[in-house]
């Protein structure tokens, strides 16, 4: 496959940035995205040149560092994350416009990198249980119904990629929220601080930039691990409750 590669340049993140034009040529389409991008970094070396930053880690759909725009598409044209995207998925030809995630709370390091520690201030704010629950206890010690459970662990799925703010016109987090608030909810050990938690990570994720939720769903179109919206419900209601309580 040949490519023309269009990707946003940027040298830090208070100067200019742009796109610069690349060509690339015999890319297998069985590669990753990522794979091609080092494709691309190990000629730009060849020459002396800058290689271009992206982030990048486990490479297995898991830990969520590998984020980009890809022609308008968070990821890209498939619902997966972008080290799991290949490049069959394109053709032969095609014009690529990669950029980093757009957001205020998502400032640009270099390049295609942006500083998403937004979203562990969130969690540091409350995303976790604080209670000494000892050794691991049995599996069945506390009983959990199934359909709690399930929920619990389908809104775990979340990796914290952030590609819920980068489609959401509004560059909201609250996709990203609602699945850490409802995985917690879920289950017993997570009911002692669920009103404080809900209160604690909106007024954080508020705090750090991210814009309100207007129901549009792009969030969840985009979530590579199909996070429903649903979660914004959950955490919307919990609010609302916490807020009764006098939190």
């Amino acid at each position: 496959m040949n490519l023309t590669l269009k990707i946003w340049r940027q040298t830090g993140p208070n100067d200019k940035g742009g796109l610069v034009t690349y060509q690339v040529s015999d890319i297998s389409p069985d590669m990753s995205f990522l794979e091609m991008l080092d494709v691309l970094n190990e000629e730009l070396n060849a020459k002396g040149e800058e290689p271009i930053a992206f982030d990048s880690d486990c490479r297995e759909g898991i830990c969520g560092m590998c984020g980009l725009m890809i022609s308008g598409h968070a990821h890209g044209p498939e619902r997966t994350t972008t080290c799991q995207l290949h490049m069959r998925s394109f053709s032969d030809g095609e014009t690529i416009t990669v950029e980093p995630w757009r957001a205020e709370a998502f400032p640009i390091v270099r390049d295609l990198v942006v500083d998403r520690g937004a979203f562990d201030r969130i969690i540091q704010s409350g995303g976790y249980i604080s209670a000494n629950t000892g050794a691991a206890p049995d599996a069945h010690a506390a009983p959990v119904p199934k359909p709690a459970a399930d929920r619990a662990f389908m809104a775990a799925e979340c990796i914290g990629c952030g590609a819920c703010v980068a489609a959401c016109p509004n560059a909201s987090g609250m996709l990203f929220m609602g699945a850490k608030i409802t995985h917690l909810g879920e289950l017993p050990q997570g009911q002692p601080e669920r009103d404080a938690r809900v209160v604690s990570m909106v007024n954080q994720h508020d705090h750090e930039g991210f814009g309100g939720c207007t129901n549009i769903g792009a969030c969840s179109q985009a979530c590579p691990k199909g996070i429903p919206q649903d979660v914004i419900s959950q955490l919307n209601k919990d609010l609302r409750t916490a807020l009764k309580h006098g939190h």
